[in-house]
């Protein structure tokens, strides 16, 4: 299968050149369980969309720390983006900001984090268990960071998981499927990114971040069925 995987992370910083773009992670994250699919990354960031995104087995969004709600023309443009796929049922994954984009997009709100900032590795109670998510635990443990929050779900979907009353994921039809959090991310990049953001996260979330980070992510078990909902969304 070839995936589009459309980059919102608008981070352009010493930090960010330090590491691998979310591109190569994403690409990672589909080949722990295909190794032999292909990605073609654009920087929709950048206003680098495909030409024909239907061309495609499916697309994955990106997290980024711009906000959905910033106005920028480009998100305008990507939120029409899925606003097609949706019409046409084309299989779309979003993560953090490109959960939250779907959301809005399709009719749902969001809000800031009742609590602030969100940061670490984070559990996620499942909700609902569609066939494809079969290798996911009841509570799934993935690396998060943000400090806004779907608020309210579009029209039809479904909560797949939640933690603590937080909308954590939620599906829509064969073809949509959602996190707030970072599957992409390994534990010594949350290292990193937990130490790049102590000021910005404070002395208290910054020592529940680094207490987290102790545990284990599941990352191969959501990659596994993030490639089963791709394969499941294109058949008849």
């Amino acid at each position: 299968m070839h995936l589009a995987i459309l980059v919102t992370n608008t981070d352009e910083s010493e930090f960010a050149q330090r590491h691998p773009k979310d591109g190569e992670k994403f690409t990672d994250l589909i080949r722990i369980a295909r190794p032999d699919w292909r990605t073609s990354v654009f920087a929709v960031k950048d206003g680098d969309f495909p030409q024909d995104l239907f061309a495609f087995g499916g697309a994955m969004i990106t997290g980024s720390p711009a906000s959905v709600r910033s106005g920028a023309p480009w998100v305008a443009q990507l939120q029409d983006l899925i606003r097609d796929a949706h019409a046409r049922k084309f299989p779309l994954f979003g993560a953090c900001f490109g959960h939250q984009a779907i959301a809005l997009a399709l009719g749902g709100g969001l809000d800031l984090n009742p609590d602030g900032w969100v940061h670490g590795l984070t559990r996620n109670k499942l909700l609902n268990r569609p066939d494809w998510a079969a290798p996911l635990p009841d509570v799934v443990k993935l690396y998060g960071s943000h400090c806004e929050c779907v608020s309210t779900l579009p029209q039809d979907a479904t909560p797949l998981s939640e933690w603590n009353g937080m909308n954590t994921g939620f599906t829509l039809g064969r073809h949509i499927f959602t996190t707030q959090h970072h599957p992409e991310m390994s534990r010594s990049f949350m290292t990193a990114l937990t130490e790049e953001m102590q000021q910005t996260l404070g002395p208290e979330a910054h020592a529940r971040a680094l207490e987290s980070l102790a545990g284990q992510a599941d990352q191969q078990a959501f990659a596994a069925s993030l490639a089963r909902l791709f394969e499941q969304a294109r058949q008849p």
